[in-house]
C-alpha cells in the first residue's frame, strides 16, 4: 500500500498500534518512497508522535498529525480535522483531506494538530462527566431526566453559553475589563456551586468534577 500511495492515512487505537503499522519488514516505512505523506489520524501522545516523526524522517517521508472528530461522519464527508505539519505538505495533500471532511483546520507545525485534538477531547469528556453528575443530582432530587436534559440543552442554546466562554472571557462583554466581568461571575459561581455541594451531600451524590470547578473558581474567572 505504501509503495502505491501518495497519501496514506493511519487510523488505529493507540501509539503502540501506530508504531506496529509503521515499523517492521511489512510496515508502511518498509515500502515508503520519496514524496509519500503519512497522515496520523489516531490520537496518540506527543512523545509517541515525536518518535514516529523521527522514524519517518529517516525514510525521507513526511508524517503529519491530524486529529479527527466525528468518525461516523467520514462516509458523508462531514468530519472535522485539525492537522499539524509543514505548510507545503499540508497544501499538497489538502484535496485528500477535503474529500472526507467538512472542515480541515491547519493548526500549525508538527504536533499542533495532535495537541488540538487532545485538548479538545479533554474538554469533551470533562463536560460529559459534569453532565452526568448534574443528571445524578437532578434525578436524586426527583426531577424527570428527559425534561432536565431538554432544559439544559435549550438553556445553553438560548444563552449562548459554551465551553469556550472563559477561554477568551473578553468576548463576553466586548470592550469590558475581563477581570471585572470575572469578579461578577465568581459571585454567582461560588453561591450556586456551594448550593450544589450542599444538595449533593444531602442526597449522597458524588460530584468530583463539580468539586474541582467549585474550588478553582477564582483561577477560572480571575486568572489567578
Amino acid at each position: 500500500m505504501a509503495r502505491n500511495s501518495d497519501v496514506l492515512m493511519i487510523a488505529v487505537l493507540n501509539g503502540d498500534q501506530a508504531r506496529g503499522v509503521l515499523e517492521g519488514p511489512d510496515g508502511v516505512l518498509a515500502g515508503a518512497h520519496p514524496g509519500l505523506a503519512i497522515v496520523m489520524l489516531s490520537t496518540i501522545t506527543l512523545d509517541e508522535l515525536d518518535g514516529l516523526v523521527e522514524q519517518a524522517t529517516k525514510h525521507n517521508v513526511a508524517l503529519l498529525d491530524c486529529g479527527v472528530t466525528g468518525g461516523q461522519l467520514s462516509a458523508k464527508g462531514e468530519m472535522i480535522s485539525m492537522i499539524g505539519g509543514d505548510d507545503t505538505v499540508v497544501a499538497r495533500i489538502m484535496p485528500v483531506l477535503e474529500a472526507f471532511n467538512a472542515e480541515v483546520h491547519h493548526m500549525g507545525d508538527t504536533g499542533a494538530g495532535m495537541a488540538t485534538k487532545i485538548a479538545r477531547n479533554m474538554i469533551h469528556f470533562t463536560v460529559w462527566r459534569a453532565g452526568f453528575e448534574g443528571a445524578q443530582l437532578a434525578a436524586k432530587a426527583g426531577v424527570d431526566l428527559e425534561k432536565f436534559a431538554a432544559l439544559v440543552e435549550n438553556a445553553s442554546h438560548k444563552q449562548g453559553a459554551s465551553v469556550t466562554t472563559w477561554m477568551t472571557p473578553e468576548k463576553i462583554v466586548p470592550g469590558s475589563d475581563p477581570r471585572e466581568v470575572g469578579k461578577h461571575t465568581l459571585v454567582y459561581h461560588q453561591k450556586d456551586m456551594d448550593a450544589a455541594r450542599e444538595l449533593a451531600e444531602q442526597l449522597g451524590v458524588e460530584t468530583p468534577t463539580c468539586d474541582v470547578a467549585r474550588a478553582k473558581g477564582p483561577q477560572t474567572y480571575l486568572q489567578e
